[in-house]
């Protein structure tokens, strides 16, 4: 479970999952790059040399910047070797 005030990222990381990896935690990196696949959610600043505007449309976002409003279905693009 995810609270809304908390990314994505950040509750993953408390609860030491390793799905999902971890770069600079601020938007600029792109390497916690995620497809939402279901479910209703914000994004807080995003590089759009990371994420294009057409991508977000999309539901490709960044998890350190996703902020769940619901349950989430998501797909993980940059898998943690």
């Amino acid at each position: 479970m995810c609270r809304a005030s908390k990314s994505v990222l950040a509750e993953l990381e408390r609860q030491h999952c390793q799905t999902v990896s971890i770069g600079c935690r601020g938007g600029g990196c792109g390497v916690c790059r995620v497809e939402v696949l279901m479910g209703k959610y914000a994004v807080g600043t995003m590089s759009r040399a990371q994420v294009s505007l057409e991508e977000e449309r999309c539901g490709i976002v960044l998890a350190c910047q996703l902020y769940p409003e619901s349950d989430l279905k998501l797909r993980v693009l940059n898998r943690k070797n």
